[in-house]
């Protein structure tokens, strides 16, 4: 058995051309092109080179071919920033990701797609709504991945050579789907996931999320989601200074740069009281990152509850990466690390009817 879509999400994911593969195999590179094309079939011995080459098991060359990541249903923040070799890459691990999803639907009821979109709104007012639906009020927002997870988005870690796309998300057969950095603050990490929201409510139905007015709504949205017109307000951060700001930041979770653009966007501190704020803001070291912050960065909670029923069911993490056709390494890298990618197993999942996954928001 022999799945060529499978050689080609392999060697977009290892940032291969045709040309650099046959190169490293001593192939040609017509061999290589008629083993994607469905025009040729791999024998067993060079399939075992293509798979030592690309470092994944044999196994993940045999699956069935992985939900396709389309490039103008996905969002990225500077596509055109990034080469096609990394754009591809940051493509197939997003495309293996969704495979594992696929893997765990088949044994768990997950929580079902619960993301409005209001593609004709102003972005204010759609991040009003969907705080609305979800039942937010004006607090502030508490853990971020746990909200979208219990509201049917499926949130998976970027692997660690894709951090430079800093998040994606995009929807596939009905299911929204988010990418994260793992390297950013627990701030600027809650704007990204924010932010990648924002693509999924704003930029759907007949409206794509690319066009240069995509990213700032995005931002926009972010900002309101996170940062509520009226809580904001009730707060009476008006010519706030920027101890205050650095006080008023913790309780909503945001980075300090991002709360003093929304006093400003909210007519809550002059121009020049904002250039000032900002530019000592950047002299503190906030424009690169949020000093003495003790935020955690949000992970995943429904991937969490997902390994601990399945190592109670006796499988563990190696037996499903290998099931998957990846290393256990690999498997790590799209769940935030949630894997102890040392442990060896050998379980089998039963028979039993699938069990529910329920999250509350926290």
């Amino acid at each position: 058995m022999f799945t060529p879509e499978r050689l080609v999400l392999a060697r977009k994911r290892r940032r291969m051309t045709q040309a650099a593969l046959a190169a490293s195999s001593g192939l040609s590179a017509q061999s290589i092109n008629a083993f994607e094309k469905h025009r040729k079939t791999p024998s067993a011995e060079t399939l075992s080179i293509l798979a030592d080459i690309l470092d994944l098991p044999i196994a993940f060359f045999r699956a069935p071919p992985a939900p396709e990541m389309q490039l103008d249903a996905v969002s990225f923040r500077a596509p055109t920033k990034m080469s096609a070799l990394e754009r591809d890459a940051t493509l197939s691990s997003g495309a293996i990701a969704a495979s594992l999803n696929a893997w765990l639907q088949e044994r768990f009821r997950l929580p079902a797609p619960n993301v409005p979109t209001y593609p004709h709104l102003p972005t204010e007012q759609a991040a009003e709504q969907v705080r609305a639906a979800w039942g937010l009020g004006e607090a502030p927002v508490p853990n971020l991945v746990h909200l979208l997870e219990a509201n049917g988005v499926r949130v998976f870690s970027l692997a660690p050579d894709c951090l430079d796309a800093d998040a994606f998300s995009t929807t596939h057969a009905g299911t929204p789907y988010i990418f994260l950095n793992t390297r950013k603050t627990g701030e600027r990490g809650r704007f990204d996931a924010a932010h990648e929201l924002g693509h999924l409510v704003l930029h759907s139905e007949y409206r794509l999320p690319g066009g240069r007015a995509a990213e700032p709504e995005a931002n926009a949205f972010a900002s309101a989601f996170l940062m509520p017109k009226a809580g904001i307000v009730a707060q009476r951060l008006a010519d706030a200074s920027v101890d205050r700001i650095l006080s008023a930041k913790r309780r909503w979770g945001v980075s300090a740069m991002a709360l003093a653009y929304r006093l400003r966007d909210l007519g809550l501190l002059s121009e020049w009281k904002h250039g000032q704020t900002v530019k000592k803001l950047a002299q503190m070291g906030y424009r690169s990152g949020e000093p003495q912050s003790l935020m955690a960065r949000e992970s995943s909670q429904l991937l969490a509850k997902v390994f601990d029923a399945l190592r109670d069911r006796g499988m563990h993490p190696a037996e499903i990466a290998s099931q998957m056709g990846i290393h256990p390494e690999d498997l790590n890298d799209y769940v935030f690390g949630l894997v102890p990618i040392g442990v060896q197993g050998g379980g089998q999942v039963s028979d039993s009817p699938r069990p529910g996954l329920r999250l509350v928001h926290g």
